[in-house]
């Protein structure tokens, strides 16, 4: 019997470690790249330079960076929902 209560034990600990990984992938991914890609999945005609020159701009994560990154977007035509939320990706961890 301990030896089930064990393998449970372990089971269970091993799903909340993996729960955990999955709950932080999504900011292993906020990267200007990821930025640039979510935009242009979304936005697919929008101008690449200026898409990549809108994520590195954002990529520090403060206010004034995300505001610049979403001004230079919708100066591009990006929707505002797209702009908001690639702008957020670019910020780096």
């Amino acid at each position: 019997m301990k030896l089930v209560r064990r393998v449970a034990a372990a089971g269970c600990t091993l799903a909340l470690a993996l729960g955990g990984a999955v709950a932080l992938a999504p900011a292993a991914h906020a990267t200007p790249q990821g930025c640039f890609y979510y935009v242009l999945e979304k936005a697919p005609n929008t101008d690449q330079q200026l898409l990549q020159d809108a994520c590195e701009t954002g990529a520090p994560g403060t206010e004034e960076a995300f505001r610049a990154c979403y001004r230079i977007l919708r100066d591009d035509y990006v929707p505002a929902v797209i702009a908001a939320n690639g702008c957020r990706r670019a910020a780096q961890e």
